[in-house]
């Protein structure tokens, strides 16, 4: 860091507002994703905090924006759920223990990232072409689009007022006959249904209250039970149940949501001095609480949640004992079996993220990143979230293009982000709560605009059409499915199309020389694509006994050239004619002499390059090019 401030002109001012910027726009973003995480936001922001910080001194793009993305959130969703079930199934029973293989995971992630940064793996960003690119950052615009539609949606509510969770059943529990729940081995009835309330047959108490079809337990008022057409089943939680905003709710979100836009529009043509972002987010809070407007601020988004791990920041305080933190998880291979998969896709979602989005904020910038460095920056990000409590994270493209449209470039920006952010949650908390959601919703909505590349309709019809192609499929993946795989499948794809062109590419022109020898001067690249057009250059059968391939303007690429050539000289020597191979290069015989000790004897060594004797005796070559047979 001090390396970095002694050799760059840093811009406090325009950083500094960025990071706070940045900081507002993420606090939603974050919590809504560790709902969907099902864990506690603190949970998820003190991961933005460390992963962000850490990312931001020692990463390899300067302005580059990391948290805990939802891209990485959603991957661990049904590992928490499974967790969950796991420690309860303990001889020693552990609730919300989905959380603590959550920890685990993370680490295992920022390990398998830092090791990636090691050998180098980040160079492979490169063979993304630019369509899958175009691509990623319109599919990811989509994917923050309809994530903001969320926030015109409010939690429905159970009978104990509390947000009411979506459950599906699994296996029955207890059958029911009449107003009697019996056992289904024993048939003995233990509970009896009146009205809406359940009591137990031994106490008389009431154990249970049913509402809406669930089960809910009378202490702790969750649900623990469906009611179903047989009895009682196990439940398997779907999160919180949503419905949308209707009336002057969802006119006055509407309306600070146009007006946020409209400031964030209107302000660069007035001044750049101030980040628009940041003036939008102040002056619609400020309308909001003087002007006695009802809209849903961060605090109530906040308290309206919930999820698995800590509660705030006194219990993290509490947790930074490792030892107490760390207690519950059992160290065996049973949880690296468990956690290894959801570990390795994650951190390949959140390289891939964080890599491309390096890579725009390069063309943005018009300067360059390091991506190994990167890598191994986010990698220790994520150990460090993970071992003291917090979530995983990676670059975040949205948060990236607000920082860098509010004039953030340097670390600064990115460190301030996750310092503002921190000190939001210890010391601000109550000043924050108070930000309209409809306010950062407006950001977000302006920031698509800014990402989504809308050039990509109007070049649509000048690109090729597989260009064309992989744009769409890889912005419809990303929306349908995730990162990770749309970008696997898009460079498949590209890679495939590459393949096809090239295998039409091979060309072999056939002359005859003075003493009878038939010569096949190849053309393009000689690979598993091309093998087979490559056979259909020769006639074997009509061919005079001597027979030269020249490779001058050629390349044998791998293995299935190599087994062709051998091939075709095998057909060749068995109907007795003798073959030679030349003008190969020194990579191409290495190659071919490690494959087969055959080569060592059709090879033609200390033959020069045509093209030199062409521009020595010029007499020694045909004059025109006609008298090539293509």
């Amino acid at each position: 860091m001090m390396k970095y401030i002694k050799n760059k002109k840093i811009k406090i001012k325009d950083d500094s507002l960025a990071g706070i910027t940045v900081s507002l726009a993420m606090i939603p973003e974050v919590v809504a994703f560790a709902f969907v995480a099902q864990i506690s936001p603190i949970v998820a922001l003190f991961g933005a905090f460390v992963v962000g910080i850490i990312s931001a001194i020692f990463g390899g793009r300067p302005g580059l924006i990391s948290g805990a993305a939802g891209a990485v959130a959603v991957i661990f969703v049904h590992m928490i759920q499974e967790g969950h079930a796991k420690g309860l199934l303990f001889d020693n029973p552990v609730e919300n223990m989905g959380y603590f293989y959550l920890l685990a995971a993370v680490v295992l992630m920022g390990i398998i990232q830092v090791l990636a940064g090691v050998f180098k793996l980040g160079k492979f960003v490169r063979l993304i072409p630019h369509p899958v690119m175009m691509g990623f950052v319109n599919g990811l615009a989509i994917v923050i689009f309809m994530a903001q539609l969320g926030m015109f949606k409010e939690n429905s509510k159970d009978i104990f007022g509390q947000n009411q969770r979506k459950t599906t059943n699994k296996e029955l529990v207890y059958k029911v006959e009449g107003t009697a729940v019996k056992d289904i081995a024993s048939d003995n009835t233990i509970f009896t249904i009146k009205d809406k309330s359940v009591f137990n047959n031994t106490t008389n108490k009431e154990t249970f209250l049913v509402s809406e079809g669930q089960v809910f337990d009378i202490n702790t008022k969750k649900v623990v039970f469906n009611v179903g057409d047989e009895g009682f089943y196990s439940v398997k939680d779907e999160g919180v149940v949503k419905s949308a905003m209707t009336g002057t709710k969802l006119y006055i979100m509407i309306g600070l949501v146009l007006l946020t836009m409209l400031i964030v529009w209107g302000l660069p043509k007035l001044t750049t001095k101030v980040p628009a972002a940041l003036t939008a987010i102040l002056i619609i809070t400020f309308i909001v609480i003087f002007g006695g407007i009802e809209s849903i601020n961060v605090g109530d988004f906040i308290r309206d949640g919930g999820g698995a791990g800590l509660n705030g920041f006194d219990e993290l305080s509490k947790k930074l004992n490792l030892g107490d933190l760390w207690g519950n998880l059992p160290f065996n291979l049973d949880t690296l079996k468990f956690i290894a998969p959801y570990s390795f896709l994650a951190a390949s979602v959140g390289l891939i993220e964080t890599l491309m989005t390096m890579n725009l904020v390069d063309e943005l910038t018009d300067s360059r990143g390091n991506g190994n460095k990167e890598c191994v920056a986010q990698g220790a990000g994520n150990i460090v979230s993970g071992l003291f409590g917090g979530t995983g994270g990676c670059g975040m493209i949205g948060q990236t293009v607000i920082n860098i449209n509010a004039g953030g470039r340097g670390r600064l920006s990115g460190a301030m982000m996750a310092v503002t952010l921190l000190i939001f949650i210890l010391f601000a908390d109550k000043y924050i709560e108070q930000v309209p959601i409809a306010a950062l919703v407006g950001v977000m909505f302006m920031m698509v605009i800014e990402t989504f590349a809308w050039s990509s309709f109007r070049i649509m019809n000048k690109i090729p059409v597989s260009d064309a192609v992989v744009l769409i499929i890889v912005s419809a993946v990303t929306v349908v499915f995730d990162l990770a795989i749309a970008v696997f499948v898009g460079v498949i794809i590209s890679a495939l199309v590459f393949a096809w062109e090239n295998a039409k590419k091979i060309r072999a022109r056939k002359r005859m020389k003075a003493d009878g020898t038939k010569v096949y001067e190849i053309w393009g690249p000689l690979f598993f694509g091309s093998i087979t057009a490559f056979n259909e250059k020769f006639d074997i059968k009509n061919d005079p006994e001597n027979v030269e391939i020249d490779f001058v303007e050629s390349r044998v690429s791998d293995h299935s050239a190599i087994e062709a050539i051998f091939n075709l000289v095998e057909k060749y020597e068995t109907v007795g004619k003798k073959v030679t191979l030349k003008h190969l290069s020194e990579d191409c015989k290495v190659l071919m002499y490690k494959a087969s000790e055959k080569f060592h004897t059709i090879i033609e060594e200390d033959i020069d390059d045509p093209r030199y004797h062409l521009a020595e005796n010029p007499e020694k070559f045909p004059k025109a090019l006609s008298e090539y047979e293509f």
